[in-house]
Protein backbone atom coordinates (compact mmCIF):
# COMPACT_ATOMS: atom_id res chain seq x y z
CA UNK A 1 0.00 0.00 0.00
CA UNK A 2 2.68 2.35 -0.96
CA UNK A 3 2.66 4.91 -3.05
CA UNK A 4 1.87 9.28 -3.01
CA UNK A 5 -0.46 9.41 -0.40
CA UNK A 6 -0.52 13.08 -0.21
CA UNK A 7 -3.14 14.00 1.94
CA UNK A 8 -4.22 10.42 2.68
CA UNK A 9 -4.76 7.86 5.20
CA UNK A 10 -4.60 5.09 2.74
CA UNK A 11 -5.17 2.09 5.68
CA UNK A 12 -7.88 3.92 6.88
CA UNK A 13 -9.30 4.18 2.67
CA UNK A 14 -9.14 0.32 2.45
CA UNK A 15 -10.99 -0.32 6.25
CA UNK A 16 -13.90 1.55 4.80
CA UNK A 17 -13.94 0.52 1.63
CA UNK A 18 -14.19 -3.18 2.75
CA UNK A 19 -16.67 -2.10 4.72
CA UNK A 20 -19.02 -0.64 2.16
CA UNK A 21 -18.18 -0.88 -1.49
CA UNK A 22 -19.28 -4.05 -2.80
CA UNK A 23 -16.74 -6.31 -4.98
CA UNK A 24 -13.83 -4.68 -3.69
CA UNK A 25 -10.83 -6.46 -2.45
CA UNK A 26 -7.22 -5.45 -2.47
CA UNK A 27 -4.43 -5.19 -2.40
CA UNK A 28 -4.70 -1.13 -2.38
CA UNK A 29 -2.34 1.59 -4.38
CA UNK A 30 -3.22 5.20 -3.95
CA UNK A 31 -1.76 8.03 -6.50
CA UNK A 32 -2.11 11.34 -6.51
CA UNK A 33 -3.29 13.04 -9.49
CA UNK A 34 -1.13 16.76 -9.55
CA UNK A 35 -3.77 18.22 -11.92
CA UNK A 36 -6.41 19.82 -10.16
CA UNK A 37 -6.31 22.91 -7.53
CA UNK A 38 -9.71 22.42 -5.75
CA UNK A 39 -10.27 18.67 -4.35
CA UNK A 40 -7.36 16.37 -3.99
CA UNK A 41 -8.28 13.67 -6.00
CA UNK A 42 -6.46 10.12 -6.16
CA UNK A 43 -6.03 7.39 -8.26
CA UNK A 44 -7.32 4.21 -6.05
CA UNK A 45 -5.98 0.59 -7.86
CA UNK A 46 -6.56 -2.92 -7.05
CA UNK A 47 -5.81 -6.08 -9.16
CA UNK A 48 -9.83 -6.16 -10.41
CA UNK A 49 -10.67 -2.67 -10.31
CA UNK A 50 -9.54 0.85 -10.49
CA UNK A 51 -11.27 3.61 -8.94
CA UNK A 52 -10.97 7.70 -8.19
CA UNK A 53 -11.16 9.41 -4.38
CA UNK A 54 -11.90 12.98 -4.52
CA UNK A 55 -12.03 14.69 -0.87
CA UNK A 56 -12.53 17.96 0.30
CA UNK A 57 -9.05 19.34 1.56
CA UNK A 58 -8.06 19.66 5.28
CA UNK A 59 -7.85 22.66 6.92
CA UNK A 60 -10.17 25.94 7.37
CA UNK A 61 -12.67 26.04 3.83
CA UNK A 62 -14.84 28.85 2.65
CA UNK A 63 -18.42 28.31 3.41
CA UNK A 64 -19.85 26.66 0.51
CA UNK A 65 -16.69 25.55 -1.44
CA UNK A 66 -15.25 22.01 -1.93
CA UNK A 67 -18.68 20.47 -2.21
CA UNK A 68 -17.69 16.84 -3.20
CA UNK A 69 -20.93 16.07 -2.03
CA UNK A 70 -22.79 18.06 -4.84
CA UNK A 71 -20.20 16.35 -7.61
CA UNK A 72 -21.05 13.04 -6.30
CA UNK A 73 -25.19 13.98 -6.22
CA UNK A 74 -24.76 15.42 -10.17
CA UNK A 75 -23.05 12.88 -11.32
CA UNK A 76 -25.00 10.11 -9.82
CA UNK A 77 -28.44 11.94 -11.68
CA UNK A 78 -27.11 11.98 -15.09
CA UNK A 79 -26.14 8.44 -15.25
CA UNK A 80 -27.48 6.63 -18.56
CA UNK A 81 -28.23 10.55 -20.16
CA UNK A 82 -27.15 11.99 -22.74
CA UNK A 83 -24.23 13.68 -21.07
CA UNK A 84 -21.28 11.21 -19.84
CA UNK A 85 -20.50 10.74 -16.64
CA UNK A 86 -18.18 8.08 -14.70
CA UNK A 87 -20.37 5.41 -12.40
CA UNK A 88 -20.47 6.64 -9.11
CA UNK A 89 -20.32 4.39 -5.99
CA UNK A 90 -20.09 5.87 -2.40
CA UNK A 91 -20.24 8.93 -0.66
CA UNK A 92 -18.60 9.29 2.78
CA UNK A 93 -19.88 12.05 5.00
CA UNK A 94 -18.04 10.71 7.56
CA UNK A 95 -14.73 13.32 8.42
CA UNK A 96 -13.65 11.18 10.67
CA UNK A 97 -12.79 8.25 8.18
CA UNK A 98 -9.85 10.39 7.04
CA UNK A 99 -10.49 13.38 8.11
CA UNK A 100 -13.12 15.40 5.39
CA UNK A 101 -15.99 14.30 3.21
CA UNK A 102 -15.33 12.34 -0.08
CA UNK A 103 -16.42 9.83 -2.82
CA UNK A 104 -15.66 6.75 -4.80
CA UNK A 105 -16.42 6.64 -8.46
CA UNK A 106 -15.03 4.68 -10.94
CA UNK A 107 -11.74 5.69 -13.11
CA UNK A 108 -12.90 6.09 -16.80
CA UNK A 109 -9.57 5.31 -18.81
CA UNK A 110 -8.87 7.35 -21.81
CA UNK A 111 -7.02 10.35 -23.27
CA UNK A 112 -7.07 13.75 -21.22
CA UNK A 113 -6.28 16.90 -23.50
CA UNK A 114 -4.51 19.48 -21.52
CA UNK A 115 -3.37 21.66 -24.51
CA UNK A 116 -6.65 22.78 -26.39
CA UNK A 117 -4.25 23.27 -29.58
CA UNK A 118 -4.55 19.79 -29.35
CA UNK A 119 -0.99 19.31 -30.72
CA UNK A 120 -0.94 15.21 -30.61
CA UNK A 121 -3.95 14.96 -33.00
CA UNK A 122 -4.42 15.80 -36.68
CA UNK A 123 -6.57 18.21 -37.82
CA UNK A 124 -9.38 16.51 -38.49
CA UNK A 125 -9.70 14.83 -35.20
CA UNK A 126 -8.96 18.43 -33.49
CA UNK A 127 -11.94 19.22 -35.41
CA UNK A 128 -14.21 16.19 -34.22
CA UNK A 129 -12.84 16.46 -30.89
CA UNK A 130 -13.79 20.42 -30.42
CA UNK A 131 -17.15 19.13 -31.68
CA UNK A 132 -18.04 16.62 -29.54
CA UNK A 133 -17.02 19.75 -26.86
CA UNK A 134 -19.73 21.42 -28.46
CA UNK A 135 -22.47 18.25 -28.63
CA UNK A 136 -21.67 17.75 -24.94
CA UNK A 137 -22.34 21.22 -23.72
CA UNK A 138 -25.71 21.40 -25.84
CA UNK A 139 -26.50 18.02 -24.26
CA UNK A 140 -25.54 19.52 -21.10
CA UNK A 141 -27.87 22.47 -21.23
CA UNK A 142 -30.99 20.44 -22.82
CA UNK A 143 -30.96 17.88 -19.29
CA UNK A 144 -34.36 18.00 -17.96
CA UNK A 145 -33.79 18.68 -14.46
CA UNK A 146 -36.97 17.62 -12.92
CA UNK A 147 -36.64 14.45 -14.80
CA UNK A 148 -32.94 13.25 -13.30
CA UNK A 149 -34.34 15.40 -9.89
CA UNK A 150 -32.05 18.23 -10.09
CA UNK A 151 -34.85 21.00 -10.06
CA UNK A 152 -34.09 21.80 -6.49
CA UNK A 153 -30.15 21.56 -7.19
CA UNK A 154 -29.94 25.77 -7.55
CA UNK A 155 -32.02 28.28 -5.84
CA UNK A 156 -34.55 30.05 -8.07
CA UNK A 157 -33.64 33.63 -9.58
CA UNK A 158 -31.24 35.53 -11.81
CA UNK A 159 -28.59 33.39 -11.59
CA UNK A 160 -25.87 36.27 -12.59
CA UNK A 161 -27.15 38.05 -9.89
CA UNK A 162 -26.48 35.75 -7.78
CA UNK A 163 -23.38 34.22 -8.99
CA UNK A 164 -21.97 37.66 -9.42
CA UNK A 165 -22.86 38.34 -5.13
CA UNK A 166 -21.37 34.57 -4.51
CA UNK A 167 -17.97 35.56 -5.82
CA UNK A 168 -17.68 38.74 -4.75
CA UNK A 169 -17.88 37.55 -1.16
CA UNK A 170 -15.91 34.11 -2.38
CA UNK A 171 -12.89 36.77 -3.49
CA UNK A 172 -13.10 39.15 -0.52
CA UNK A 173 -12.88 35.87 1.67
CA UNK A 174 -9.58 35.22 0.12
CA UNK A 175 -8.12 38.59 -1.03
CA UNK A 176 -4.16 39.18 -0.18
CA UNK A 177 -3.73 42.27 -2.25
CA UNK A 178 -6.06 44.90 -3.36
CA UNK A 179 -6.65 44.68 -7.05
CA UNK A 180 -8.01 47.91 -8.93
CA UNK A 181 -9.31 46.21 -12.07
CA UNK A 182 -11.04 43.33 -9.93
CA UNK A 183 -12.79 46.03 -7.83
CA UNK A 184 -13.87 47.83 -11.20
CA UNK A 185 -15.15 44.65 -12.51
CA UNK A 186 -17.12 43.15 -10.02
CA UNK A 187 -18.56 46.94 -9.59
CA UNK A 188 -19.66 46.62 -13.01
CA UNK A 189 -21.15 43.24 -13.26
CA UNK A 190 -23.14 43.79 -10.54
CA UNK A 191 -24.85 47.16 -11.98
CA UNK A 192 -25.28 45.50 -15.49
CA UNK A 193 -27.02 42.06 -14.56
CA UNK A 194 -28.82 41.18 -17.92
CA UNK A 195 -32.55 40.46 -17.31
CA UNK A 196 -33.30 36.89 -16.24
CA UNK A 197 -34.52 35.37 -19.76
CA UNK A 198 -36.19 32.37 -18.16
CA UNK A 199 -33.94 30.03 -19.27
CA UNK A 200 -32.45 27.66 -16.29
CA UNK A 201 -30.59 24.57 -16.94
CA UNK A 202 -27.88 22.68 -15.16
CA UNK A 203 -24.99 24.08 -15.83
CA UNK A 204 -21.27 22.72 -14.84
CA UNK A 205 -18.95 25.83 -13.88
CA UNK A 206 -16.11 24.91 -15.22
CA UNK A 207 -16.59 23.62 -18.64
CA UNK A 208 -12.83 23.29 -20.37
CA UNK A 209 -11.37 20.57 -22.29
CA UNK A 210 -9.21 19.71 -19.87
CA UNK A 211 -12.25 18.34 -17.70
CA UNK A 212 -13.33 16.20 -19.95
CA UNK A 213 -12.22 12.13 -20.88
CA UNK A 214 -11.94 10.92 -24.53
CA UNK A 215 -11.57 7.81 -25.97
CA UNK A 216 -7.99 6.29 -25.81
CA UNK A 217 -8.27 5.88 -29.92
CA UNK A 218 -11.10 7.75 -30.94
CA UNK A 219 -13.05 11.59 -30.89
CA UNK A 220 -16.02 10.51 -28.60
CA UNK A 221 -16.47 12.06 -24.54
CA UNK A 222 -16.35 8.93 -22.08
CA UNK A 223 -16.65 11.72 -18.92
CA UNK A 224 -17.23 15.17 -17.96
CA UNK A 225 -15.03 15.22 -15.01
CA UNK A 226 -14.64 18.03 -11.95
CA UNK A 227 -18.58 18.95 -10.93
CA UNK A 228 -17.72 21.50 -7.80
CA UNK A 229 -19.00 24.63 -9.02
CA UNK A 230 -22.08 23.13 -10.92
CA UNK A 231 -25.79 24.28 -10.15
CA UNK A 232 -29.15 25.03 -11.65
CA UNK A 233 -28.04 29.00 -13.52
CA UNK A 234 -27.66 30.22 -17.11
CA UNK A 235 -26.27 27.68 -19.72
CA UNK A 236 -24.64 31.02 -21.67
CA UNK A 237 -22.23 30.83 -18.21
CA UNK A 238 -20.83 27.87 -19.42
CA UNK A 239 -20.72 28.35 -23.05
CA UNK A 240 -18.82 31.47 -22.30
CA UNK A 241 -16.46 29.84 -19.95
CA UNK A 242 -15.07 27.63 -22.85
CA UNK A 243 -14.33 31.06 -25.29
CA UNK A 244 -12.94 32.69 -22.08
CA UNK A 245 -10.89 29.69 -21.93
CA UNK A 246 -9.57 30.06 -25.43
CA UNK A 247 -8.72 33.47 -25.36
CA UNK A 248 -5.94 33.07 -22.94
CA UNK A 249 -2.49 32.64 -23.88
CA UNK A 250 -0.93 29.18 -25.49
CA UNK A 251 0.67 26.78 -23.07
CA UNK A 252 0.51 24.86 -19.94
CA UNK A 253 -0.24 28.21 -17.93
CA UNK A 254 -2.69 30.30 -20.08
CA UNK A 255 -4.12 26.67 -21.64
CA UNK A 256 -5.34 29.35 -24.29
CA UNK A 257 -6.02 29.37 -28.02
CA UNK A 258 -4.75 32.98 -28.27
CA UNK A 259 -2.93 34.03 -31.80
CA UNK A 260 -3.48 30.56 -32.94
CA UNK A 261 -4.38 29.97 -36.96
CA UNK A 262 -7.21 27.67 -35.85
CA UNK A 263 -8.41 27.39 -39.60
CA UNK A 264 -5.48 25.61 -40.32
CA UNK A 265 -5.28 23.18 -37.26
CA UNK A 266 -8.61 22.06 -37.73
CA UNK A 267 -9.95 24.42 -34.37
CA UNK A 268 -13.41 26.15 -34.65
CA UNK A 269 -13.46 29.79 -34.42
CA UNK A 270 -14.75 31.46 -31.46
CA UNK A 271 -17.80 32.95 -33.51
CA UNK A 272 -17.97 28.64 -35.11
CA UNK A 273 -18.01 27.20 -32.05
CA UNK A 274 -21.02 29.33 -30.90
CA UNK A 275 -23.09 28.76 -33.72
CA UNK A 276 -22.65 25.66 -33.44
CA UNK A 277 -23.93 25.07 -29.96
CA UNK A 278 -26.99 27.59 -30.73
CA UNK A 279 -28.11 25.70 -34.03
CA UNK A 280 -28.20 22.12 -31.60
CA UNK A 281 -30.15 23.94 -28.61
CA UNK A 282 -32.47 25.89 -31.82
CA UNK A 283 -31.56 29.45 -30.70
CA UNK A 284 -31.29 32.16 -33.19
CA UNK A 285 -27.97 33.86 -31.92
CA UNK A 286 -26.95 35.49 -28.35
CA UNK A 287 -26.85 39.34 -27.14
CA UNK A 288 -24.73 40.70 -24.85
CA UNK A 289 -22.58 37.80 -25.13
CA UNK A 290 -19.64 40.21 -23.77
CA UNK A 291 -21.49 40.04 -20.46
CA UNK A 292 -21.13 36.18 -20.17
CA UNK A 293 -17.85 36.33 -21.11
CA UNK A 294 -16.74 39.37 -18.78
CA UNK A 295 -18.19 37.47 -16.08
CA UNK A 296 -16.09 34.16 -17.06
CA UNK A 297 -13.24 36.10 -16.85
CA UNK A 298 -14.24 37.08 -13.07
CA UNK A 299 -15.12 34.23 -11.75
CA UNK A 300 -11.96 32.68 -12.79
CA UNK A 301 -10.15 35.44 -11.23
CA UNK A 302 -11.80 35.35 -8.03
CA UNK A 303 -11.40 31.07 -8.52
CA UNK A 304 -7.88 31.41 -8.63
CA UNK A 305 -7.58 34.13 -6.14
CA UNK A 306 -9.10 31.22 -3.49
CA UNK A 307 -6.23 28.91 -4.49
CA UNK A 308 -3.79 31.46 -4.30
CA UNK A 309 -5.08 32.05 -0.33
CA UNK A 310 -4.97 28.32 0.61
CA UNK A 311 -1.60 27.96 -1.18
CA UNK A 312 -0.06 31.07 1.01
CA UNK A 313 -1.87 29.12 3.86
CA UNK A 314 -0.38 25.88 3.02
CA UNK A 315 -3.40 23.83 2.52
CA UNK A 316 -3.37 23.87 -1.66
CA UNK A 317 -3.30 20.91 -3.40
CA UNK A 318 -0.72 21.84 -5.25
CA UNK A 319 1.10 24.85 -3.30
CA UNK A 320 3.56 25.81 -5.84
CA UNK A 321 1.42 25.54 -8.72
CA UNK A 322 -1.41 27.75 -6.84
CA UNK A 323 1.38 30.80 -6.24
CA UNK A 324 2.11 30.51 -9.93
CA UNK A 325 -1.85 30.54 -10.71
CA UNK A 326 -2.75 33.46 -8.17
CA UNK A 327 -0.51 35.86 -10.70
CA UNK A 328 -3.21 35.30 -13.25
CA UNK A 329 -5.77 37.15 -10.95
CA UNK A 330 -4.71 40.95 -12.51
CA UNK A 331 -4.99 39.31 -15.91
CA UNK A 332 -8.33 37.66 -15.72
CA UNK A 333 -9.80 40.98 -14.08
CA UNK A 334 -8.22 42.89 -17.03
CA UNK A 335 -9.71 40.67 -19.98
CA UNK A 336 -12.75 40.77 -18.36
CA UNK A 337 -13.13 44.95 -18.30
CA UNK A 338 -11.54 44.42 -22.59
CA UNK A 339 -15.18 42.27 -22.58
CA UNK A 340 -17.13 44.44 -21.23
CA UNK A 341 -15.93 47.13 -23.25
CA UNK A 342 -16.23 45.10 -26.69
CA UNK A 343 -19.95 44.38 -26.03
CA UNK A 344 -19.47 40.93 -28.32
Amino acid sequence: MTSDTQNIDVAAVNRWLEDNLPGYAGPLEVTKFQAGQSNPTFLLATPAHNYVLRRKPPGVLLKSAHAVDREFRVQKALAGSEVPVAKMHLLCEDESVIGSMFYVMDHVPGRNFGDPTLPELAPADRAAVMDEMNRVLAALHDVDIEAVGLADYGPPGNYFERQVGRWSKQYRASETETQPDMDQLIKRLADNVPADDGQRTLVHGDYRIDNMIFDATGTQCRAVLDWELSTIGHPFADLAAVIMQWQMPVGAEGRGLAGVDRAAQGLPSDAAFIAAYCERRGLSGIDNFGYYLAFCFFRMAAIIQGVLKRALDGNASNPEHGRRLGQYVPVFARHGLEALDSGR
